[in-house]
């Protein structure tokens, strides 16, 4: 019997939209969007000389759309979610011009108008019937131009997304002439997390039946001693993450609304932190997380709240992949529960307990573990997804982020970048963020926060500079044959060498 002839497509029919699965830890991600917590990556670039829209349009087409998955959209059904190229994608709804409201005349003023602009961007959803990122040109702002950047987080990490908008830029004001980007600035770290990403897949394998006896050892805590003993390295990873008790009640924690406020601190000088990290004998990020826990500790005394001995964590995102490879998108980090010790009077001691605290989850399996959960969750139903993600959002009071960027002045269509911030979505009941980047000798300090817990974020950013210049003045007091420890720094601080609050 012939076979028929396969049916021809007419040349003028439509093509059937491509579409591709969507990784389980992605999957996760987009599921985490709530009205409370959008689930957006939120830049802000600020650029020296004015920028035309059609010369920032140009970039992002050769540059931005060079990455195919941005000309995609997500779509989930109960039987999973799965990119799919958008037919009717428009650039110019995705790349558009917005103005400053009112007339600030300022440079301070702008800087408040831009703050509030910003904040209003990072309480709005993106629209779902397109692909989920959007860039709006603020024009004339402080001489120059402001980019602001939003894109949900299904589509990469945080680490990933900065590097694909650095990948937006060069290292010359002419484009002919600069050196690789990725040659300038990224870290060869290759080696570690190659270890890393092998266990990831290992602890992926488990990842769905710990989900399961997670939730049942919520329901049943007797059944986390008998999973301890019985399990493995993963079992006793994720009872510890269980165990953790919820973070105490403050006012950083409480009922969420629908609005975010944003605020950015005067940068400070790089060589300034790690002069700090020298005498202290840490890391610049120890001494950053604990400027900011000076900071939060400052402002929570402001708004009467007893802090003495009171212990706030973070969430923190690991890096599982190597640096080079973070511009192949997706989510591939881990999350581990860093300690701010905001109850903590002592500047030094507050980097001592952050050091400590970085170091024990240097050496644990915490971040990979998490990886291995999100993966799980990505697959689960929504209840089960609900209840994890309140489970372990309850035990931080904020998300806190750390990442280093090129120390070399970059240039976006033949516009100097001067200054950079970027935001991560917080999850679940999580309503503070602080994202700390460093670029060009500088580091810039940012915070967003839901409206109702902090209503004026600003007045914890400008803390930042005046937490930090406690710390640096101590440094430079101290004996400079040793390092600076917490004793030390209170004979200084008693000797009033400096105000202290609280």
């Amino acid at each position: 019997m012939p076979t028929a002839a396969p049916r021809k497509r007419p040349a003028n029919a439509p093509r059937k939209p491509r579409r591709e699965p969507m990784s389980r830890v992605d999957t996760a991600w987009l599921r985490m969007e709530r009205p409370t917590n959008p689930m957006m990556i939120t830049g802000v670039l600020v650029f020296a000389e004015p920028m035309s829209l059609a010369r920032l349009k140009k970039v992002i087409e050769l540059r931005f759309l060079a990455y195919a998955r941005f000309r995609q959209k997500p779509v989930d059904t109960p039987a999973g979610a799965s990119w799919q190229d958008d037919a009717h994608f428009d650039l110019d709804w995705h790349v558009r011009e917005s103005a400053l409201p009112g007339r600030p005349r300022t440079a301070a003023a702008e800087k408040r108008a831009l703050e509030r602009f910003v904040s209003h961007l990072a309480s709005s959803p993106l629209d779902p019937g397109r692909p989920l990122w959007q860039f709006h040109l603020v024009e004339d702002y402080q001489g120059g131009t402001a980019l602001v950047a939003r894109i949900h987080h299904s589509y990469a990490d945080g680490i990933a997304l900065v590097q694909v908008l650095l990948s937006l830029t060069d290292t010359a004001r002419d484009t002919g002439k600069g050196r690789d980007l990725a040659r300038a600035w990224l870290k060869r770290d290759g080696a570690d997390v190659a270890r890393r990403v092998g266990a990831v897949d290992r602890y992926m394998k488990l990842g769905g039946a710990m989900v399961e006896k997670g939730m049942a050892m919520y329901r049943d805590p007797t059944l986390a001693a008998m999973l301890a003993k019985e399990g493995g390295e993963i079992a006793r990873e994720l009872v510890a993450a269980l165990v953790l008790p919820d973070d105490p009640p403050s006012l950083l924690r409480g009922r969420l609304g629908v609005s975010k406020r944003v605020a950015w601190a005067q940068p400070l000088d790089l060589e300034e932190v790690k002069a700090v990290g020298r005498a202290c004998d840490c890391t610049v990020n120890d001494v950053l997380m604990a400027t900011a826990a000076g900071a939060l500790r400052d402002y929570m005394l402001e708004r009467g709240e007893a802090v003495d001995g009171v212990t706030l964590r973070a969430t923190v995102p690991v890096n599982l992949r190597p640096l080079e490879h973070a511009r192949k998108l997706g989510n591939h980090f881990g999350l581990v529960f860093l300690d701010l010790p905001v109850g903590e009077h002592n500047p030094i001691a507050r980097v001592q307990r952050v050091s400590k605290c970085m170091d024990g989850l240097k050496n644990s399996r915490q971040a990979i573990v998490a990886f291995g959960l999100l993966a799980a969750l990505g697959m689960a139903p929504s209840a089960l997804q609900g209840l994890a993600l309140e489970l372990f959002s309850r035990k931080a009071t904020a998300v806190a982020t750390n990442v280093p960027g090129p120390q070399q002045p970059l240039y976006m269509a033949g516009c100097a970048l001067r200054e950079m911030m970027f935001w991560v979505p917080q999850t679940g009941s999580i309503g503070v963020g602080l994202s700390i980047l460093s670029y060009n000798g500088r580091v810039h300090f940012g915070l967003i926060a839901d409206a109702r817990l902090i209503p004026d974020p600003d007045a914890v950013a400008r803390r930042f500079g005046a937490e930090f210049d406690k710390l640096l003045y101590l440094a430079l007091m101290g004996d400079w044959e040793r390092s600076l420890d917490a004793d030390a720094a209170d004979a200084l601080l008693s000797a009033g060498v400096i105000p202290t609050a609280g």
